[in-house]
């Protein structure tokens, strides 16, 4: 398993993280096959969210209960939690009290004294930077929150977050994958007239500004078509891109997930993949992509099938 250390912590981190949202509904026999899996495969970062599961904190919470970890296994793994929304809106909420409300809850859910990253849900177009600052400085000073992040957020908001935020912000997690992946095509088709590709929707060059900005990307929803839409692999609606797929597997021994993984492993900016899977073997095959190098040829040509242009 290939590990970076986090810019901005002292974290070394592997680059593909095993997300929860989904194990409400697993026993606790289930929920620990799932992480052993994950632990067999080097992946010690585990990514939860408040709103995770039918309840508030219940995935948190499952997590806890199934595998009631000592304080040396804890101080083994890397515990990334969001707070922001709110599904009874459903809305958004960044206000100080709604962060500090929703860390005291995760911190009792998860039964740890403290939260390795803590990230801001996607965007509340009602955020006050000062808010989240007075929020994001509590929290630090007492230990319960070490680091800070965003997910889904353009330049232009992490930018407003930190004319008050101390913090460095050292993780954005956005939706990538082969089939969806506007943040990098839009580079590739700039100043283009007529090109859908090439219509710049997130502000201004996302991951060219993380790179910048020593900002790890964590890409959610990797074998995803688009947006909730099905995965991509064996679907008849690529199949060019799975033909393309399959054969780079058989090339290089690996399951066809782990060729999507690295996909994403390949890119310099040096991104996390989230799984969101709880199936143990699949999240086997796709940690085989950790540190499989893509040549540039293969990585353009799984751009390419996936019915991108590259001019």
């Amino acid at each position: 398993m290939k590990t970076l250390t986090l810019p901005g912590t002292d974290i070394v981190a592997p680059n593909i993280v095993l997300g929860l949202m989904r194990i409400a509904e697993k026993s606790d026999d289930e929920i620990r096959e799932l992480v052993s899996s994950a632990r067999d495969a080097g992946i010690n970062f585990f990514d939860h969210a408040d709103v995770y599961g039918t309840d508030l904190h219940e995935c948190e919470r499952r997590f806890a209960e199934a595998l009631h970890l000592t304080p040396s296994e804890r101080d083994e793994i890397t515990i990334q939690t969001k707070a922001g929304i709110v599904k009874e809106g459903p809305y958004f909420d960044f206000s100080y009290d709604h962060i500090i409300e929703s860390v005291e809850g995760s911190l009792t859910a998860l039964d740890t004294d403290h939260i390795d990253i803590l990230l801001l849900h996607r965007p509340d177009a009602l955020v006050e930077p000062e808010e989240v600052a007075r929020a994001f400085d509590e929290l630090e000073a007492a230990g319960k929150v070490l680091h800070f992040g965003v997910s889904n957020h353009t330049p232009r908001q992490i930018d407003l977050l930190r004319t008050s935020v101390h913090q460095p912000i050292v993780a954005n997690q956005l939706q990538l994958s082969i089939t969806h992946e506007p943040i990098i095509a839009q580079g590739l088709a700039a100043n283009m007239v007529a090109e859908p590709q090439s219509v710049t929707l997130d502000g201004g060059g996302i991951v060219d500004y993380c790179r910048l900005n020593e900002i790890t990307i964590q890409a959610w929803s990797p074998f995803q078509a688009g947006f909730f839409t099905g995965i991509f692999l064996g679907s008849p609606d690529y199949p060019e891109l799975n033909a393309a797929i399959d054969r780079m597997a058989e090339q290089h021994d690996v399951p066809p997930m782990a060729i999507a993984t690295a996909w994403i492993t390949r890119h310099p900016a040096h991104m996390q993949v989230v799984l969101g899977t709880t199936n143990p073997q699949r999240v086997a095959d796709a940690a085989q992509g950790s540190d499989l190098m893509l040549t540039r040829a293969e990585w353009y040509e799984l751009y390419r099938t996936s019915g991108h242009l590259v001019p």
